[in-house]
């Protein structure tokens, strides 16, 4: 049996447009631009499914949700590009990359990528705990949520770190 951790409490820790599912589950889904029906994700094993539509504080809000529970190891990148923004391929470009030394996403083409919220520790937390896995530019739900299963049967466990949990400021609040 695959190690499991207790999320943070509460969890998820930012309010969003997304449902909820079993907070165990392996797998995150970022639908991007398109509005999914989110509890066909959930029911295929999803622990979170919603939209994230911005290249700055949508990405730093679901970082946030997603740190804050070591169970989630994947997060699947799907649904349509938010024009503008190309929110999906500004996720994986922080995934991977990360940011510079003014906030700005290593490698987005978007119109804002900058992230202002996320501590040294919060990103890197992230790059180490989960794997984007990319399904850009498709809403076909049997598609989608027949990954989700696929990556809910590979769970590694939970990364053996305590939930991190940080505070998202919007506005200059």
């Amino acid at each position: 049996m695959v190690l499991k951790k207790k999320p943070s409490d509460p969890w998820p820790t930012i309010t969003g447009e997304y449902e909820v599912g079993n907070p165990e589950s392996p797998v995150a889904v970022c639908t991007c631009g398109s509005h999914l029906h989110n509890a066909d994700l959930i029911k295929a094993g999803a622990a979170l499914a919603g939209p994230c539509k911005t290249e700055n504080i949508g990405i730093e809000k679901m970082v946030a949700n997603v740190i804050a529970n070591p169970n989630i190891r994947f997060v699947l990148i799907t649904g349509m590009e938010v024009k503008g923004h190309i929110t999906g391929q500004a996720i994986e470009a922080f995934t991977q990359s990360g940011i510079d030394k003014e906030g700005r996403i290593i490698g987005a083409k978007g119109a804002i990528p900058f992230i202002q919220n996320l501590t040294p520790e919060a990103i890197e937390r992230w790059k180490e705990q989960v794997e984007a896995v990319m399904m850009m530019n498709t809403e076909d739900i049997g598609a989608i949520t027949s990954k989700v299963k696929e990556l809910a049967s590979k769970d590694p466990g939970a990364l053996d770190v305590e939930p991190m949990a940080i505070e998202i400021k919007e506005g200059g609040e």
